[in-house]
Order: structure tokens, then C-alpha cells, then sequence
């Protein structure tokens, strides 16, 4: 039975009048009638205004590691919020939350916070430029390092007629000044050759290498360990600073992020989403001879709303969880379960698949073997990905439309909605089945 859009339609019309597409950000408009607007969370599930019930795989594009509404955080939260909201001055949690931060990931020698990844990595970067006295830096094809000038530039894979030859380097969206081009190489993932080449003749123009262990935006696409760890080696040898962006794997991989997975230590790595269960706070850490530069360095960093009261007691609360009970291997064990069953199911029907990632934040993929960078995944078929989207939506499991978001899971993820999952999955793949074999038969009269 089709779901009602009724209201949350409704409310588009609305909104639009307001709102440029009706929404705060770009990636919530899903068309004039498809865009939802959410009602409530609870646990692993969301409602729309329409009272749909959905099970969660996209979680705020990950900050919702604990579930929707978890009760002691947002217990913590409002506990904090007797604190008051901001002062311009700082409070006692600042250090209680920056030493467990420390803790978790190692690397994090020194912490300041923030409000969001976008903002976290800005701060990383001037950092970085700060320390070094210089301004290049090197982003890495398919990653996403949030919404800011310098980076926000994609290689246009697609538009290259002659795959021989290096993409053009295009800014993501109009209003990013092309003075930026001048700053940044932007090479391969997963290939340490043009790295090393480029450290070697260009090293002393370059503060940093921003990395994502995993392809966060690009279908959940992991660094190889050998691949991480030659970033490791090679910023060490030619005396540039490696910037781990683990703002969505950082305490959702492991209670150290991807750092710990890996064996590496970051000189810089910046973290979010999954710190405070969906609260906006961001964190900066790094050696303490590099943050030691904010402030008596030179190095300018502060922001309003940076370190409020509420955050910081949910992020207090939701790192506590992660660090001392079994979340985390619970999140890893939903997530291989589900990738199981869905195997299951895409095998019995003969579908080449398979996934990418981390269980707890992994792609799919309708092809035998995942791709291992940007330019494969763009190449790539997804057609099928695309329709059997639409299915799983409709019929009450939430996962980005856009093949290029990962499914993420959280601790609240239980037995029936893998159960539930499962059966809308097998009943959206044979849909999409005859779907896609419907204009072939067509063609072929």
C-alpha cells in the first residue's frame, strides 16, 4: 500500500515560501514531492510528518550512534543545560571531555572544540598552515572535508572524454573562486605513487595531506592499511603534516576511530559525528607541539558557540557509553549481520554485490567486487542501486537515495529491524528486478 505524502507535501509549499528548496541544506530536497520532513525520532526509527515509520540507515549521515532520543544523553544534556547555554568563557567539562577524548584516541594529545566537521577541518587546516608557514595542501579524490572553498573540488570523471588523461579538477558548486585551484593538488585515493611524486618535487609548498580512512560521501570507500600507512611514511619523511579527517569514522569504527584500526597516529585529526549522538560539537586534536600554535603560536581559533553546555554533556555521556560498554561491538555486529542477510538474499537471485567500508558505516555495491577509488566508483553502474532506493523508502527502511552515502547503523539497530529490514529488502529487489527488465522486454519487441 502506497504511503501518504500529505503532509509533509503540504509542508513543502510551505517552506519553499520560506526556505530556499524548503530545506537548510541542499541535500534534504529531494524533489517538490519527495522531500520528507521528520516528525520524531526514537531508537533506530524516525516518523514523518505523515506518521510513516521508517528504520534508520542514514542517522543524521552518521552522528547518531546511540539511536534517536537515547535517554541518559539526552538525560546528560538537559542536566547540562542547567549549566546555562554560553558565556564567552569556558567551563570545567571542556577538560573532563578533552581527557576522554585523549584516552579513546591517542593522537589527540591536545583537544580544542568546535561545532561541526566543516569547522574542525577549516581549524585543521589553517593549522597546519600556521605551523608550517606554508600554504598548499593535498585532498585526495572522492573525499568530503565539508562545506568550505578550499575543499569543495571534485575531478570530473564523467566529463572526461579520453580516460588516459587526468580528470579536470572542477569546484563543487558555483560561488568557489578559482584562486583556490592554485593551492591544492588533488590526487588519487588508494595510491601512494602520485602522493610520493608530488611530496617529492612540491613538499616545501605544502602544509598537509587531509585524508578520510574511509570515503565518507563515495559509498563508504576504505584507505587500504598499506595505503594509509604509506600517507603515514611519506608526510614523515618529506616533513608535512598528515590531517586525519575521522569526523565520520572517529568513534564509530573503533573507540579510537580509524586511527586505532590502522596502527597510525595522525599529527592533526579532526572528530564529530559520533561524539555526542547527534549534538553539534567537533574537536580538534593533534601532538601537543602542534596545538600549542592556537593562540601564543599565532594561530587564531575560537567561535561563539564552540564548547556550549549541552554538547559537552552529551558528548561526555555518549564517549562514557562508547568507551565503557559494548555499543560499539554491537553496532559492528548489526552491521555484519544485516551485509549477511542482504548477501543472502542477492545470491539466491544470482546479483553480483558486494560492500565496502566498515560494517558500521558500509557501501553497497551491484558489481563482484567493490571499487577501490573515486574514478572506479564513478565509472561504475549504479543504476540498480538507484531504483532499489526508492523501494526501500518507500516501504519503510531509510537509506540514502544517493548511492553515494554509506548505510550507517547504531547500537539502537535490535533484531526486528533486521528482521524487517531483511524482508523489505528481498520484496525491493525483486521489484526492482522487473523494473529494470520491464524497458528491456520493451526494446526487445
Amino acid at each position: 500500500m502506497a504511503r501518504s505524502r500529505e503532509r509533509s507535501n503540504a509542508h513543502f509549499q510551505r517552506a519553499v515560501r520560506s526556505l530556499p528548496l524548503g530545506v537548510s541544506s541542499n541535500f534534504r530536497y529531494w524533489g517538490d514531492r519527495e522531500t520528507l520532513y521528520v516528525k520524531r525520532g526514537e531508537g533506530a526509527r524516525i516518523f514523518d510528518l505523515d506518521d510513516n515509520e521508517y528504520i534508520d540507515y542514514r542517522l543524521g549521515y552518521g552522528p547518531v550512534i546511540l539511536g534517536h532520543c537515547h535517554p541518559e544523553v539526552d538525560a546528560a544534556a538537559r542536566e547540562g543545560q542547567q549549566v546555562g547555554t554560553v558565556f564567552a568563557l569556558s567551563t570545567e567539562r571542556e577538560a573532563v571531555v578533552a581527557e576522554l577524548i585523549h584516552e579513546m584516541v591517542p593522537a589527540a594529545e591536545l583537544v580544542r572544540f568546535s561545532n561541526s566537521g566543516s569547522e574542525a577541518v577549516m581549524a585543521a587546516l589553517r593549522l597546519a598552515r600556521g605551523v608550517t608557514g606554508r600554504d598548499g595542501y593535498v585532498i585526495l579524490e572522492g573525499s568530503y572535508h565539508g562545506l568550505f572553498d578550499a575543499v569543495m573540488w571534485q575531478a570530473d570523471v564523467e566529463g572526461q572524454a579520453d580516460p588516459s588523461l587526468e580528470p579536470e579538477l572542477l569546484p563543487f558548486g558555483k560561488g568557489i573562486p578559482e584562486l583556490v585551484r592554485q593551492l591544492l593538488w588533488h590526487l588519487p585515493y588508494n595510491d601512494a605513487g602520485p602522493l610520493e611524486d608530488v611530496l617529492r618535487r612540491h613538499a616545501d609548498r605544502i602544509a598537509g595531506v587531509l585524508i578520510e580512512p574511509i570515503l565518507g560521501s563515495c559509498c563508504g570507500i576504505p584507505a587500504t592499511r598499506e595505503f594509509f600507512r604509506a600517507v603515514r611514511e611519506l608526510c614523515t619523511r618529506y616533513g608535512v603534516l598528515m590531517i586525519v579527517d575521522e569526523v565520520k569514522t572517529g568513534f564509530r569504527v573503533a573507540r579510537g576511530g580509524a586511527q586505532e584500526l590502522h596502527g597510525v597516529r595522525a599529527d592533526i585529526c579532526t572528530l564529530a559525528k559520533a561524539m555526542a549522538n547527534g549534538y553539534p560539537i567537533a574537536a580538534i586534536g593533534g601532538r601537543e607541539d602542534l596545538l600549542r600554535h592556537f593562540g601564543r603560536g599565532g594561530v587564531t581559533h575560537g567561535g561563539t558557540y564552540t564548547a556550549g553546555c549541552m554538547p559537552l554533556a552529551a558528548a561526555e555521556k555518549t564517549l562514557r557509553i562508547l568507551k565503557d560498554t559494548p555499543a560499539l561491538d554491537d553496532v559492528l555486529g548489526y552491521g555484519r549481520s544485516l551485509q549477511a542477510g542482504i548477501s543472502r538474499i542477492l545470491s539466491v537471485r544470482g546479483i553480483p554485490h558486494s560492500f565496502a567500508g566498515h560494517p558500521s558505516m558500509g557501501g553497497l555495491f551491484f558489481r563482484d567486487s567493490a571499487p577501490a577509488n573515486y574514478r572506479d566508483w564513478k565509472r561504475s553502474d549504479y543504476t540498480f542501486y538507484d531504483a532499489l532506493a526508492q523501494h526501500l523508502i518507500a516501504n519503510g527502511v531509510m537509506c540514502e537515495p544517493d548511492s553515494r552515502e554509506p548505510w550507517f547503523v547504531s547500537a539502537a539497530h535490535d533484531r526486528s529491524c533486521l528482521e524487517e529490514t531483511l524482508a523489505v529488502f528481498e520484496e525491493a529487489v525483486d521489484v526492482t528486478l522487473l523494473q529494470l527488465a520491464a524497458p528491456r522486454a520493451t526494446a526487445a519487441l
